[in-house]
């Protein structure tokens, strides 16, 4: 069964009584992809992943293959439809390979999705109940920004491998994990003028609040900027920054999403771990490719962000970027795009006390992807 970061045990009434969506942490992404398969071995052999569940004709489900992936408590299903006129086939053609589920862990689904819609969400799936040998599990959903869903999921009552529907996946293949410890948070890229209105939509719909704010000032370069919000559930397990594209003398970041993806979307995934610099290692050498940082970052890293535990050459050689906030400090890297689009990468993070998201080291990264921009012809 899919485990999630528990929810504080103690919690005032007050508290309670006020998040009227009480989260415990993300429950799965679902990725559409164009080979379900593939795309799991690649998961396996390059991040990590382990073999968890199956669904697709053998298990009753005709029009569609899925395969369940986790690793500690990351899931990642990934789903490809078997007929060209499918609506997952439209969304595969239309934005290529990317996230179409951020699936949230709740106590109740039906609650979740009463409180959201009835404060202007729109309805994805209405609370539905799942069930076969090893239990029951609710689901409901509502949409979000592009044609990105927020799935509902409640597990208590459910003891299978995954959720109704699937199968253990057995598998003699069987990598060694990374250290991928869980979704750290989830960035999702919107248009011009887009990003207040998703601000608001997750204040007011899902009682979220703004916890960190950067504008054009914050991220930029000398050719392009972006402006972001990082929004926050009460409890902190879910965080979902919202980028959108700012005006500068060449194109954002931003900007080359939107037009590859052909809209709105997640454009990356943060994934924690609690040694970054044995995780990366490892990742580089399954053969990820992470963007390249110049070693001019190191010359005055120390004195930027103080004492830190790690080994400034091994950071230098990996490329691992570090920024301090007044609680702890945190280490991080990015990953060049996944698929052929330059859309979805990840970020792999660490966190050393640090509740912020590297706000230092914005102009180093946007900069090392503004050369993979220029390479590709996109800046």
């Amino acid at each position: 069964m899919p485990t999630t970061i528990a929810a504080p045990k103690t919690k005032t009434a007050t508290a309670a009584e006020q998040d009227f969506l009480p989260l415990q942490g993300t429950d799965y992404i679902e990725f559409y992809v164009g080979n379900a398969k593939q795309a799991a071995h690649f998961y396996k052999n390059a991040f990590g992943f382990q073999s968890l569940a199956y669904s697709g004709p053998e298990t009753g489900t005709k029009d569609r293959v899925s395969y369940a992936i986790c690793q500690n408590k990351l899931i990642f299903v990934l789903t490809t439809p078997l007929r060209p006129n499918h609506v997952v086939a439209e969304h595969i053609h239309k934005h290529g390979d990317g996230v179409k589920v951020l699936a949230l862990t709740v106590e109740d689904a039906t609650s979740a999705w009463e409180e959201t819609t009835k404060r202007g969400g729109k309805s994805y799936l209405k609370p539905t109940t799942l069930s076969d040998k090893h239990g029951e599990l609710v689901m409901s959903g509502i949409h979000t920004y592009g044609e990105v869903v927020h799935l509902f999921i409640e597990r208590q009552n459910y003891h299978g491998p995954f959720m109704p529907g699937f199968r253990k996946w057995e598998s003699s293949h069987r990598p060694a994990d990374v250290g991928l410890q869980y979704v750290d948070h989830c960035v999702g890229n919107v248009g011009w003028n887009q990003m207040n209105s998703w601000v608001k939509f997750y204040e007011d719909v899902m009682g979220f609040r703004n916890i960190l704010s950067f504008d054009d000032k914050d991220i930029s370069t000398e050719y392009s900027a972006l402006m972001s919000k990082v929004m926050s559930n009460g409890n902190g397990f879910v965080k979902f920054p919202i980028n959108e594209p700012a005006e500068g003398k060449k194109k954002s970041q931003v900007e080359e999403y939107l037009e590859f993806y052909n809209g709105e979307g997640v454009q990356h995934i943060a994934m924690a771990t609690n040694n970054i610099i044995e995780t990366v290692t490892d990742l580089q050498n399954r053969g990820v490719e992470f963007l390249q940082i110049p070693s001019t970052y190191y010359d005055t890293l120390l004195d930027r962000v103080g004492h830190i535990d790690e080994e400034l050459q091994a950071l230098k050689r990996l490329g691992i970027l570090v920024d301090r906030d007044d609680e702890g400090y945190l280490l991080q890297i990015f990953t060049k795009p996944v698929a052929d689009r330059p859309t979805l990468f990840f970020e792999i993070i660490q966190r050393k006390g640090a509740k912020s998201f590297g706000k230092g080291n914005f102009k180093a990264l946007f900069e090392a992807i503004e050369r993979e921009q220029e390479a590709r012809g996109n800046l």
